[in-house]
């Protein structure tokens, strides 16, 4: 054994002994910790440090009483610990109003100190508890210090819990999963354990697995796009060449989860590549694919495989599940990627990586830009988790209360039905694209479920994982419309490949049930606010078709080198004979990141006749508002409508949404007399990547309620490029809390305010340029001059 496991095991075979429960039992168990990890030293506790960044009771007051409390030991920028010390004799805290406490309440020092006897009921509600008080000290320290990443709770001798949080909104959550966020005392023997704890303290972000995913799935990207350039040279269309290459990446992560055999899709694309016979590979596929769809025997790799279906193997046009041929250069593409590892992919980019890959005009940019997950997750938790966090802790809240009357029976009944519930929430994205939003919405509630079968198991339960095998959270919950077709089977793919991961990060190597993927039909291919038929071209006077720019060719000017649209990319356009409303499937929530287009763009992006339905449709919209406040719309109507099921709604919007044009609509909803909407988060200016084109843009982030609630409202105070390009810009916020208005502002409502008729006519503001009025730039002002016949034609040509 070496010297430094020996100091573990009699450390860990003295504090197993330890009954006492003083506040310097604890300290002295941290610092014996601290010093076998060879960590710095606590400095001691002293009038002139108590408010040090790394110190034993650390005070923090409440920002709602004002009352000082203490942090048992706190490490700015790292984490929060609360400590406790149960015991391993019979017996309970002996308390007269341990009654009387509510979950979530302050705990005074005396009863949280006392000692518990392990695995009995008031053990588990000190656990509870400490937990909570760790989570309000975090949201209690001063706003410069930042929400650390971790708490951590400890029962002196026994164990230590660790939940992290690496989105700075503080929602932690057990980590790094359900079943290895304990740390019992013979685990510090583990080599892997110390180094955990190690980075707690000295590099918490290290272990956001999300930053090391996001290098390994541009990597895995980067051959997807060499692909699809290969296929896209032989005039192939973009779905067929979608479907083959989603259909091979799944086969990927298949064999490196075990779904299929190890190595088994690798090793037939390399023994085609060592025999010289590429062309077997289409077939090979095909027949692979084909029993992987209804599972059996399967000739390609000679193994019996499990039954996947879903609707990535649906039959394509023929009867058929299709694979392409392969050249040489292809198959030695296949290969490259295939020898990746697929397991840990980030599928909240993912996606996005993906239908780049597929499109010609995005490849160039792969990997380059995509949208960070802290940032998706900035809305998903106020927009979902807040709401699906308070109702369990008040559900927990009511099982600990069971508990007091001695009714566990009941207590774990009230939790059982809290996870029925959270199985069938819904979740809406009416603009999923390649799936972002609704992955890490399903992730973000995967979480939330561990935490409650972790307490049903905590509150008696016998095996609660075998709840999953019939009813848990997955794909089939979240929703999506989207129009690109390519964008729908990445968002089902980025889905299952995310609840695969889950599930074995939960149960190990446990396969799961068949079919692997099952075919919900829960990503829709139709446009979010119109349905229309009767499709004809529109005809000028002389009977011709109208044609307009297509919004999207350019070319560079032959006089000025600029930039200009393509006076021949032209579009015929067309008008419908019925437009109606898109009916949006029901949900409890609404999320997403509808398209980036200003009132001003919306011709570039839309045809007239297009416009002409939604102007005739949407009523209700005023005409000058951004084409995102046409979901916003939506949604508010959603939320206000009789049979109501949505219970908030969040979106990113163009960072115009608060202007004068776009917050009249907003306004509609807030003052309406009956029933009116609260902006319950909003966030005015943040940065952002529009994945249409890779550039940086400013965004607002809004959620819409109608709980009678004071809002939250961020607003940017520091931001810095991270070195790692997974996370984007660290921000740090400024809070506050109060009524948030139409133009996402809180205190005095400015846009409510009328003018003073006592200043009527007493002075002027001038005479104003609005933007750049008819000012010319020299090559062009010479080039209108020109009297160049050939110049002059081209001119005039263009406009």
């Amino acid at each position: 054994m070496s010297e430094e496991n020996a100091g573990f095991k009699a450390f860990i075979e003295k504090w197993k002994k330890s009954g006492a429960s003083e506040k310097a039992n604890f300290q002295l168990f941290m610092s014996e910790l601290i010093g076998l990890l060879s960590l710095e030293q606590i400095p001691g506790a002293t009038a002139s440090n108590q408010g040090d960044d790394y110190a034993f009771e650390r005070p923090v007051k409440n920002r709602i009483t004002g009352k000082a409390n203490f942090i048992d030991l706190y490490r700015r920028g790292c984490f929060v610990l609360e400590g406790k010390q149960g015991s391993d004799k019979k017996g309970k805290i002996k308390d007269p109003k341990q009654k009387e406490l509510q979950l979530g309440t302050y705990i005074p020092k005396d009863i949280r100190k006392g000692t518990a006897t392990r695995g009995t009921n008031e053990w588990l509600k000190e656990m509870i508890k400490a937990r909570q008080q760790a989570e309000r000290y975090a949201h209690s320290l001063e706003t410069d210090q930042g929400l650390p990443p971790f708490i951590l709770v400890v029962d002196v001798g026994y164990i230590i819990e660790i939940y992290a949080d690496f989105s700075g909104q503080g929602k932690y959550e057990q980590f790094p999963s359900k079943k290895d966020y304990r740390i019992y005392m013979d685990d510090l023997l583990r080599k892997g354990t110390q180094d955990t704890l190690r980075k707690i303290w000295l590099d918490p972000h290290s272990l956001d697995a999300s930053q090391h995913a996001a290098e390994v799935t541009r990597e895995v990207a980067v051959e997807l796009a060499e692909l699809g350039k290969s296929y896209a040279a032989e005039g192939l269309a973009a779905e067929t060449v979608a479907k083959f290459l989603m259909r091979c990446l799944f086969t990927m992560f298949a064999e490196d989860v075990k779904l299929i055999p190890k190595k088994s899709f690798e090793n037939l694309l390399k023994e085609a590549r060592d025999t010289n016979n590429h062309k077997s590979v289409a077939p090979l596929l095909q027949e692979l694919w084909t029993s992987m769809d209804g599972g059996g025997f399967s000739t390609s790799i000679k193994v019996d495989l499990m039954k996947f279906n879903g609707g990535l193997f649906r039959e394509d046009k023929g009867g058929t599940i299709r694979a392409l041929p392969v050249n040489r250069v292809q198959l030695s593409l296949l290969i490259r990627a295939a020898e990746k590892d697929w397991t840990n992919v980030e599928p909240s980019i993912f996606g996005t990586l993906l239908e780049r890959a597929l499109s010609p005009k995005d490849r160039h940019k792969l990997g380059a830009h995509y949208t960070p997950r802290p940032y998706v997750e900035r809305l998903v938790g106020p927009t979902i988790m807040e709401p699906l966090r308070a109702d369990f802790d008040a559900a927990r809240a009511a099982a600990i209360s069971r508990l007091d009357k001695n009714e566990p029976d009941e207590a774990r009944k009230i939790i059982k039905d809290f996870h029925h519930d959270l199985c069938n929430i819904r979740v809406l994205d009416p603009a999923c694209g390649s799936g972002n939003f609704l992955y890490v919405a399903m992730e973000r509630m995967k979480r939330l479920e561990a935490d409650v079968l972790s307490l049903l198991e905590d509150l008696g339960e016998k095996e609660p994982r075998l709840m999953l095998q019939g009813e848990t959270i997955d794909p089939h919950q979240f929703l999506g419309l989207e129009i690109n077709e390519w964008a729908v089977w990445a968002a089902e793919l980025v889905l299952w490949i995310g609840y695969l991961q889950w599930h074995f990060k939960t149960f190990g190597t446990a396969t799961p049930s068949e079919p692997v993927l099952k075919d919900f039909h829960n990503i829709e291919k139709r446009d979010a606010l119109l349905n229309l038929s009767g499709k004809h071209l529109r005809l000028d006077e002389h009977n011709k078709p109208v044609t307009i720019w297509d919004g999207q060719s350019y070319i560079l000017s032959p006089t000025t080198q600029e930039r200009i649209p393509d006076p021949e990319a032209r579009v015929e356009v067309y008008d419908f004979d019925k437009a109606t409303k898109t009916v949006w499937p029901e949900a409890e929530f609404i999320i997403g990141n509808p398209p980036f287009i200003g009132r001003r763009n919306i011709r570039k992006s839309h045809t007239e006749g297009y416009l002409a339905a939604l102007g005739k449709v949407y009523q209700k919209v005023p005409e000058n508002n951004d084409y995102v406040m046409y979901w916003w719309h939506k949604a508010a109507e959603a939320l206000k409508a009789k049979e109501r099921k949505l219970r908030r709604f969040g979106f990113i919007s163009t960072n115009s949404i608060s202007q004068s044009f776009n917050r009249k609509l907003i306004t509609k909803y807030t003052s309406a007399n009956k029933l009116p909407l609260k902006i319950i988060f909003a966030i005015p200016d943040h940065p952002w990547v529009d994945n249409a084109d890779g550039a940086a843009v400013r965004i607002a982030m809004t959620v819409g309620s109608l709980e009678n609630q004071l809002g939250k409202h961020l607003t940017s105070k520091k931001e810095e490029k991270a070195d790692n390009d997974s996370t984007g810009r660290s921000i740090q916020f400024q809070e506050k809390q109060g009524l948030i208005h139409p133009n996402l502002t809180v205190g005095p409502n400015l846009i409510e305010t009328r003018k003073l008729k006592a200043n009527a006519g007493i002075c002027s503001v001038g005479y104003q340029l609005t933007g750049k009025g008819f000012s010319l730039s020299r090559p062009v002002k010479d080039a209108l001059t020109s009297k160049e016949p050939s110049i002059r034609s081209y001119i005039k040509k263009l406009l």
